[in-house]
């Protein structure tokens, strides 16, 4: 049976996403890929609250283009590293995903309730 990773994300506006993300076979370490992602969404946090406006589309480009500096700075054959990168980001963007019930619905504000 595939190994999973449960994870729990928390927007600005206080809504929860539940995820169960499937992990690669040749996983190291659950807890390091958890303590990396929660290191890699707090310092986006962080940043886009520095920022200001910034787009969805802006972060998502960002957010590609450092998965495409960290494969392409990985020792081995590009065109193989490319591969992997590719097949780990569709195994991530099918997840099952779960919002919590009390979510609110996009666009509006928290503070409203």
């Amino acid at each position: 049976m595939p190994k999973r990773l449960p994870y729990r994300a928390t927007t600005a506006s206080g809504n929860q996403f539940e995820f169960e993300f499937p992990l690669h076979p040749e996983t190291g370490s659950a807890v390091h890929v958890a303590n990396l992602l929660d290191a890699v969404l707090a310092t986006l946090d962080r940043e886009i609250g520095q920022a200001g406006a910034v787009s969805n589309g802006d972060v998502l480009q960002a957010v590609a283009m450092a998965l495409a500096v960290r494969t392409r700075m990985l020792p081995g054959d590009p065109a193989q590293l490319g591969k992997l990168a590719s097949e780990l980001l569709a195994g991530a963007l099918s997840a099952p995903v779960e919002p919590a019930a009390g979510n609110l619905p996009p666009g509006q504000p928290r503070d409203v309730h």
